[in-house]
Parts: structure tokens; sequence; C-alpha cells
């Protein structure tokens, strides 16, 4: 682990511009090798054995740096907290060029209402060419999930796909075969003990793939080539340093039909790089970027990630 000059980790902890995914401050380590550096940065419902992955993640980038790539820039989607219409159609207007949305949706607390207007709101700032995609991150039953795709399908005019409609495989399956919209797999991946179980049940018509949570880089490309589905690359509300592992397993896949979740860095309020990622026309480049100087983070939390990454080291 690399440190400051006075021997402390490099920890950050840097704010959310909207409370996205239950938090409002994204913290996490980051580890210097010989290849660069990685980002360490599971979220705080992962227990040390989950994290495993992450680490060799981080590294990996840190260590042994990324496969070849095929291309030099990755389409990516502009991502809509569960905001209300307004804000969701500013997302849209400051998104430079991405014709494709992803939109929170189930937030706890919200109505249903609430996410159709959302939807309604993001169509009309797209326009009829950009293309819809919804995350229930898992939270509805079977029944909701059902009705709620037709609705939001309706209201977006044709959704793209609803990603993880509910939490089990088995769910997403009866899901599936009731439903016209494609079914992403996320959690049904890469929280899984069996990735592939998907597949066996017929579950997804999409691989929604992080880097962090399934191991790395070359971790992600192996599921890709055993899975048989369509790829999208999605961001684990990374810094750039995160993402750039992102953009090179997007940049190494043989094929990428989707626009990739990567586009997250806006949803934070600053960075640990000189340049943070930008996406002109809605697209990314591939890159890696260069480590800026890290404010160093509040004692209590240097405290718990220090400890948190003993523990997972200690495992790993």
């Amino acid at each position: 682990m690399v440190t400051r000059g006075d021997g402390t980790p490099l920890v950050f902890a840097i704010g959310m511009r909207t409370r996205f995914r239950g938090i409002e401050v994204r913290e996490g380590v980051l580890l210097r090798g010989r290849a660069g550096w990685g980002e360490f940065s599971p979220f705080w419902d992962y227990d040390a054995a989950e994290c495993v992955p992450w680490l060799r993640a981080a590294r990996e980038a840190a260590d042994e740096g990324w496969p070849a790539a095929v291309r030099t820039s990755v389409p990516v989607n502009c991502t809509i907290p569960a905001v209300g219409p307004e804000a969701a159609q500013a997302v849209v207007a400051a998104s430079a060029g991405c014709r494709t949305a992803k939109i929170k949706v189930a937030e706890p607390g919200q109505t249903e209402a609430d996410d159709l207007a959302r939807v309604e709101a993001v169509r009309d700032a797209l326009g009829p060419g950009g293309r819809i995609r919804v995350d229930a991150n898992g939270l509805w039953d079977v029944d909701t999930a059902v009705r709620m795709t037709r609705l939001l399908d309706k209201a977006a005019g044709g959704l793209e796909y609803v990603e993880q409609p509910c939490r089990t495989v088995e769910e997403l399956a009866v899901v599936r075969a009731h439903i016209e919209v494609p079914v992403a797999a996320d959690e049904s991946i890469r929280r899984a003990a069996d990735p592939y179980r998907v597949v066996e049940l017929d579950a997804a018509d999409v691989a929604v793939l992080k880097v962090q949570p399934l191991g790395g880089v070359r971790a992600c490309l192996e599921i890709a080539a055993r899975i048989g589905l369509p790829v999208v690359v999605s961001s684990a509300l990374e810094t750039s340093v995160g993402i750039s592992a992102g953009l090179a397993l997007a940049a190494a896949l043989p094929e990428l039909p989707y626009a990739c979740g990567l586009a997250t860095g806006a949803l934070l309020t600053g960075d640990v790089v000189d340049a943070p990622f930008t996406v002109v026309d809605g697209a990314l480049p591939v890159a890696r970027p260069e480590l800026a100087e890290v404010p160093a983070a509040a004692p209590e939390t240097m405290a718990r990630w220090t400890e948190r990454l003993a523990a997972v080291e200690a495992l790993a």
C-alpha cells in the first residue's frame, strides 16, 4: 500500500453531488505499483470476503496493467439519479452528447409516479432518437417488476433494457418470461456465487460487468467470453482511477454493442487526478490519468479504511 510522506495510507473521501446508492460521500484507498495506480473502494455493505475481488482488481491495476485495447474511446451513457423531472433533464443537458441515459428507479421513499415522471422527462430531453435504460437495483418483487417495466417502457417510448428488476436470478427469469423489454443482470452476476446461472436459467439478455467487484479486467474478460451475452461495462461509482480500469475492460472487449456506464465522475464533487475523465461527443477516451495531490481524509475515515484493508488483505 502506498503511503503519504508521513506514513499514513492514501485514503480518499469525496462528496456526492446527489445522494446515490444511499451514500453521500465516496470513500476508498489508492494503491500504487509497477504499472500505476489502482483503486480499492468497496461499498460498506460488502463484508471482508466479498471485498477480496475488489482488492484483486486494485492490485491488477497497480501491478499488472491492462490487456491490449482494440478501441481508443468508449461510448457512455449519462446516469440519472432518483431526482425530480427538472433535475433529470438538467443531467441530460449537461451530458456532453450522450445519447443513452440510465435512470435510477425504485428508490426507497419515492413513488411509482416519481419514476414515471423522471423517465418521461428524460425522454423529452433526449428526443425520440435517444436510448433509455432503467435500473431498479433488485428492489422490485416479480409482480411489481412486470407491471412497472411495462409502464416505464410506455413512458420512455421504448426501453433499451431494464437492469436488475428483482434481487434473485430465479426472479429475473420469471420477469423476463413475462415482458418484451430485455433484462440486464448486474448484482445477479457480480454478487453471485455462480455468475453463469443467469444464462442457465435464461434470466438475462445483457450482462453488466463491473471491474472491481468481479476481480479485475482479466477476470471480467473471462466472464464475458464464457457468459455469451452482450456486455455493458459499468462503474462502481469510482474516481477516475477506478474508471480507467472500466475503460480498459471496455477497450479490450471484442464487441461493444451498448454504451457503457462509465461517465459517473460527474456524480462526485471532486476527483483524485489532475485531469478527470471528461465526456466528449458521448464518449470517454481510453487512458490512464495522473494522480493529483489527494487531500488527507479525516482521521476516523483513515482508521476505518486502514482496518478494512488489513482485514481484506488477510483473506486475500
